[in-house]
């Protein structure tokens, strides 16, 4: 019996069963064995031997149509090459700088919101880190009216992408259905768009971003050149990871503080305290304690990146389970941050878990929102430092309410997060009111 229908229906709920039936449970996806890994000292153990399990498996198969060979798909033979060619554009210095545009494009946010309006904050969140990340790697090479077809394809790729992963047979994806067909067009656009914008920049003066590293490294600088196809696949790549996973997570962020009233006035008392009514600068990001709190609990109970696959390259062992080579083997950091054995009470959002002294991270391995090992995500600290600095200046600012009625949990595609959450905007009535601007008429 195949468990990818139950995956694919019950994702959540079939993971947290894994558990009872030991620390590795060897499951079916369609007609192929694979092995789930539920202790979080042997998930890091796996992490860490990345010649042994490697990146790869029906997840990682099906995004190398979307991102080709980039850094996240890349195997361990060429991953170190790309990473030390990736990593000097994410050091804190470069994250730092780029805090500045985090925190105008936040603000620009609040200032088109209106009292009382009904906000669609999935949308407006993958706005704004479209617009960050775009930055960052193209500087204004996309117009809006392109972000703006760029977020549409991402929305509908990710969304097909989930079913393809789960199910591994490709003869129901070939049909021409019109999901199928959306997903097939967006997908070519989406290349399309990335071919433009590398075109475009090669016609121009050299830049000061992430592309423009990409073309230093096509002409040879610094090492042996790179393909063309390379700098579209890390394009791509560091596209999608770093648009829609952020703005999941800063959506998931707004909605449980909306529904935990005591931690959303703790980060409203401290980012007055500590902002004054201006916007964050990277200096200030220490000090803000609770509103990174907040931002690190939301990475546990609501991981964007919840499930993730590598594959065997020999014969091995992992907790007593013997895997043949070409093993897919699973890993689930939802799973892991909600074992009860390493985070007490795992359902409720608790920000306060993460205070000094409380020894919140549990066993080693137990807390993986951005993976471990010399895979590790490249944009981590860009990642927390974008939530951060956008929760701190909107908390700054304004209140998002849920509207009546219950809130529907999100359903997990690729990524875990609400991606049509709708709130309605508020002032925020307990803002002191030296901290408030003059409104200019």
């Amino acid at each position: 019996m195949s468990h990818g229908i139950a995956l694919f229906r019950r994702p959540l709920a079939f993971l947290n069963s894994l558990p009872r039936r030991g620390d590795v449970v060897r499951i079916r996806l369609g007609p192929l064995p694979a092995w789930v890994v539920c202790h979080p000292e042997l998930v890091h153990r796996m992490l860490v031997d990345t010649r042994t399990f490697d990146k790869g498996g029906p997840q990682y198969d099906r995004l190398r149509t979307l991102m080709g060979d980039g850094l996240v798909t890349s195997r361990h033979e060429t991953h170190r090459r790309q990473r030390r060619m990736l990593q000097p554009r994410f050091h804190a210095s470069n994250v730092a700088a780029y805090t500045e545009l985090m925190g105008a494009q936040a603000v620009a946010l609040c200032d088109s919101l209106r009292p009382g309006q009904r906000v669609d904050v999935s949308a407006a969140m993958m706005t704004l880190t479209t617009r960050v990340t775009s930055r960052m790697l193209l500087s204004d090479t996309l117009d809006e009216a392109t972000a703006a077809e760029l977020r549409r394809c991402l929305a509908t790729v990710v969304r097909g992408l989930f079913v393809r992963t789960v199910v591994p047979l490709d003869a129901p994806f070939r049909i021409p259905l019109p999901a199928n067909r959306r997903y097939r067009h967006a997908l070519a656009r989406l290349h399309g768009l990335i071919d433009a914008a590398v075109a475009r920049r090669r016609r121009q003066a050299p830049r000061d971003d992430l592309l423009g590293t990409l073309l230093a490294a096509e002409r040879g600088a610094g090492g042996p050149p790179i393909t063309g196809q390379e700098v579209h696949d890390h394009l791509i790549t560091l596209l999608l990871t770093g648009v829609e996973t952020t703005a999941l997570c800063l959506a998931s962020l707004f909605s449980l503080l909306g529904r935990h009233p005591q931690a959303e006035r703790r980060v409203h008392a401290e980012v007055d305290t500590v902002l004054g009514g201006r916007a964050p600068t990277a200096a200030d990001l220490p000090r803000l304690v609770h509103t990174g709190n907040a931002v690190t609990e939301t990475l546990r109970h609501s991981p964007p990146g919840w499930l993730f696959t590598r594959v065997t390259t020999e014969a091995t062992e992992l907790g007593g389970c013997r895997m043949p080579r070409g093993a897919t083997v699973l890993y689930s950091p939802y799973l892991l941050h909600h074992d009860p054995a390493s985070f007490p009470d795992p359902e409720r959002f608790w920000p306060d878990r993460w205070l000094p002294g409380t020894a919140a991270g549990g066993p080693q391995g137990a807390m993986l929102p951005f993976a471990a090992g010399n895979r590790k995500c490249i944009g981590d600290a860009f990642a927390v430092a974008e939530v951060t600095v956008v929760l701190a200046t909107v908390a700054g600012r304004l209140r998002l309410r849920h509207l009546p009625g219950p809130v529907a949990p999100p359903r997990p595609a690729v990524t875990l997060g609400p991606r049509s959450l709708v709130m309605t905007c508020e002032p925020r009535s307990d803002r002191p009111q030296d901290l408030i601007e003059p409104k200019v008429r």
